[in-house]
């Protein structure tokens, strides 16, 4: 996934969108004409030059992305080429080697937030959306401020997940949550859940971490019916036809309805992984376990009449 930030040169007659991809940054030939105060015939002799020696190799230094542009009164889709930081840098010492230098500088600070991290704030940005953003907090703050096992760490988690994108925060502050998702079949049953969720009862209780009541049905049937609303069809069509609205679902179900004796939330989460797996859903880049933690205590202590926040919550995650 790639990331916008601002490059603004020291004397503030600069300034450029640089995309932000793959532990590295990238520009285009009329952004490095722009950074050098160039002409483009010098900026392409040199480039000539840099891939013709061997200094670089074009294939792992140059990638084409789609970009869209005003060109007049047109939006324009092309893809357009773009160069690397390495690229960049050995342009740089050709053309200018101060501004080069400052750039240089200036990027590999950039890179090493990104690698800490995880991503890079663009503080313009921060300060156009401060409002949505600080509204967003407290938003999360109210739904959080009965829950005394959720930890300020913890609430952080779910916001870092989010800031990956402002539009988030902004949906959320709306409710506007995502209405489309993942559309494929997923072969599963209750019955298979059962039974693994009896092997994650067996291994805890092994560890010390779960007793005899751990995933006890407290009425025969329980969990399967909670499955069967799940996957239940209106008119021959699948009520949460979307694999994240189905997950989403049955980690809702199983944490607030409490079909078991002892570990609600340990089995609503696990069930939220195994039926992603089950879908060959790529989740884990998506919510980490610190953010699946948060999730479920979120909605352990939630107002009912939050459902649908806390499940749009949850498919928000997943875009």
């Amino acid at each position: 996934m790639s990331e916008i930030i601002i490059y603004q040169s020291p004397d503030n007659k600069t300034e450029i969108e640089v995309k932000l991809e793959n532990d590295t940054v990238w520009l285009t030939q009329a952004q490095m004409v722009q950074l050098f105060d160039s002409s483009k015939s010098n900026v392409s002799e040199h480039l000539k030059s840099i891939f013709h020696s061997g200094e670089l190799d074009y294939s792992s230094t140059v990638r084409k992305f789609r970009t869209v542009r005003k060109e007049g009164s047109r939006t324009v889709s092309r893809n357009l080429e773009y160069y690397n930081l390495d690229v960049i840098i050995s342009l740089g010492y050709r053309i200018n080697t101060r501004k080069g230098i400052q750039f240089r500088q200036w990027a590999t600070e950039r890179l090493k937030e990104y690698l800490i991290k995880g991503y890079t704030i663009n503080l313009r940005r921060i300060e156009e959306n401060k409002k949505q953003f600080l509204q967003t907090l407290e938003d999360l703050k109210l739904l959080t401020q009965k829950n005394k096992h959720i930890e300020a760490k913890e609430i952080l988690s779910l916001i870092q997940s989010f800031s990956s994108t402002f539009f988030a925060l902004n949906k959320y502050d709306k409710n506007e949550f995502p209405k489309h998702g993942t559309l494929q079949e997923v072969k599963a049953s209750a019955k298979e859940l059962y039974k693994d969720i009896q092997k994650l009862k067996s291994e805890l209780m092994q560890k010390g971490e779960a007793t005899a009541l751990f995933a006890q049905e407290k009425k025969k049937g329980a969990l399967e019916s909670i499955f069967g609303n799940v996957f239940q069809t209106v008119f021959g069509q699948d009520a949460y036809p979307a694999v994240e609205e189905k997950a989403a679902h049955l980690l809702y179900f199983i944490v607030k309805n409490h079909p078991f004796t002892d570990g609600n939330k340990r089995c609503g989460a696990f069930s939220f992984i195994w039926l992603l797996q089950k879908a060959g859903y790529p989740f884990r880049e998506k919510i980490s376990p610190q953010t699946l933690t948060t999730l479920t205590l979120l909605i352990a202590e939630s107002d009912p009449k939050d459902k649908e926040k806390m499940i749009g919550i949850v498919k928000l995650l997943f875009n």
